[in-house]
């Protein structure tokens, strides 16, 4: 794969060829809608699942790490295939692997939607998974192939990127409304009558692409990319719980072996599944860094506000989605937003700026923790996810673009893999790391009432759903007594993994500033 060249027409306006590229008419812009319906379906799904969680705690009453796996499975899947599948849709045709995706993913909503166990849960997420990821590579680079004119394809980019950041937002709304009225399953099947919508429109306005010169399917690369990302979640997961070090320092080693073993493979071979040589690009690697740090803090935050929302602060789901509606409509709008300002200040610039505000966030949060002696307010939470989506809107609009600009078309399924799998493993980390250091410190700060049983006190430890869901059953003292132990543990965790995230996000924000200064400007 050889980076994607630039030129200026006489103009100035950048475009992807000497001449005058096509404008895009109607009919692609109702492409882009077309394929709007899947983007936003796969960001809900991966977020959809936080308000529902105290649902299937009482339901399932999965542990405390089983309930981390039902969150995590579905976007770990999905970064481990993201890199086959967009390889196989520049093979094999976008549009197939679309519909194919579309298909297998309904299934697997009603699958979910139903789930009779946690393990059965579980394995219904990792189903949603693997045909999520014919979804999501389909999507972006049919969108850089049907926008070719620069311009319209960083709007068209834009609109992709906020459809990403607002279903991820739009999740825990959405899953209150339902929870609301419904039982938890229900947060999947409203994807089944959009999918069929989807599948309906996609032959009529969506029209195919795929590489013209293609090199085979390559499918030792494919299991040393998923055995990559399984073993380094798993030991994150296994450290956070107190397991052995011995297992927690061998998954590491292994998923490190089988990345260096995947990057080697790709340096060898004439058409590389991914074109790792990316890399060595200091504006793309940047990018792909922005973009999973953006999604890592947005997970990451939505993961224990909606326990926060519901569980110690007693609102409803559907109030507490509420809580978020306003950052969700900052979201959207930073993302469309963006788009006028980064043609006239430099990606190095935005960008960094972008970052500070979702650190701007966590740091309210730490700050308020440690000063204020008592859990976040809702509009507290409200102000900090205000801050939060404008940070993440604008920041992933510019990473995406940036990210897509390096290739030429015919790689674009590849190159919108490496963003939408830097885009899943933040989310997975942002769930794994912030969860699973929230649910540490839970654990060690929690102070139980002699008076529960043993199956009592394990139920309450894993879980602060658990401890909420065993008060319910004890005399109104010890209740009390568990509860305001419990929400106390809780707000310790947040306000621990506020101050981690914070730093985090400023630490992107100097990385951005220093990685695209010299590159493009956008």
């Amino acid at each position: 794969m050889t980076l994607h060249q630039h030129t200026l027409a006489p103009s100035g306006v950048e475009t992807t060829s000497p001449d005058f590229p096509h404008r895009a008419g109607a009919r692609e812009w109702i492409a882009l809608a077309v394929l709007m319906l899947p983007v936003l379906l796969v960001a809900v799904d991966n977020t959809v699942l936080s308000f529902a969680l105290p649902a299937i705690s009482r339901d399932l009453a999965p542990s405390g790490t089983a309930l981390l796996w039902i969150i995590d499975s579905y976007p770990l899947v999905l970064a481990g295939l993201l890199v086959a599948m967009g390889s196989f849709g520049d093979r094999f045709g976008r549009r197939r692997l679309l519909m194919i995706g579309a298909g297998g993913f309904a299934l697997f909503s009603v699958a979910a939607a139903f789930a009779p166990t946690a393990g059965f849960l579980v394995a219904a997420r990792v189903g949603l998974g693997v045909f999520g990821a014919m979804l999501m590579p389909s999507t972006l680079s049919l969108i850089r192939n049907i926008f070719v004119d620069r311009n319209q394809r960083r709007l068209a980019i834009a609109v992709w990127a906020a459809g990403f950041s607002a279903g991820a937002a739009l999740g825990p709304l959405l899953g209150g409304a339902l929870l609301e009225h419904f039982w938890w399953g229900s947060v999947f099947l409203l994807a089944v009558p959009v999918l069929v919508l989807m599948l309906g429109l996609t032959p009529v306005f969506v029209p195919e692409s795929r590489d013209p010169r293609p090199g085979r399917v390559d499918y030792l690369s494919i299991a040393l990319s998923i055995t990559t990302m399984l073993p380094v979640v798993f030991a994150i997961k296994n450290l956070a719980k107190g397991g052995l070090p011995l297992v927690t320092v061998t998954a590491v080693v292994l998923g490190l072996a089988a990345g260096g073993g995947f990057v080697v493979r790709q340096l060898r071979r004439a058409n590389p599944m991914l074109d790792v040589r990316l890399f060595t690009v200091r504006a793309f690697t940047g990018a792909v860094l922005v973009n999973l740090l953006a999604i890592f803090s947005l997970v990451g935050f939505l993961f224990f506000v909606s326990q926060h929302l519901q569980l110690v602060l007693g609102l409803s789901p559907l109030d507490a989605g509420m809580v978020l509606l306003p950052g969700l409509v900052l979201t959207i709008v930073a993302g469309l937003g963006v788009v006028p300002v980064v043609k006239r200040v430099p990606a190095h610039v935005v960008v960094p700026v972008a970052l500070l505000f979702s650190a701007a966030a966590y740091s309210f949060l730490t700050l308020q923790g440690l000063l204020g002696g008592q859990g976040s307010s809702a509009v507290q939470l409200m102000a900090a996810f205000v801050l939060l989506g404008i940070g993440v809107g604008a920041s992933e609009t510019v990473s995406n673009d940036l990210i897509l600009s390096t290739v030429p078309a015919a790689k674009a399924g590849a190159a919108s893999a490496v963003s939408e799998t830097a885009y899943e493993v933040g989310s997975v980390f942002g769930t794994a790391i912030l969860g699973s250091i929230l649910l540490s410190s839970y654990q060690g700060n929690l102070s139980l009432p002699e008076a529960l049983t043993r199956e009592q006190a394990a139920a309450a430890t894993e879980t602060l759903g658990g401890a909420v869901a065993t008060a319910a059953d004890l005399p109104a003292a010890n209740a009390s007594a568990l509860l305001d132990s419990a929400f106390r543990a809780f707000d310790s965790g947040v306000t621990l993994t506020s101050g981690i995230a914070a730093l985090l996000m400023v630490a992107a924000a100097v990385l951005a500033g220093w990685s695209l200064r010299p590159t493009v400007r956008l």
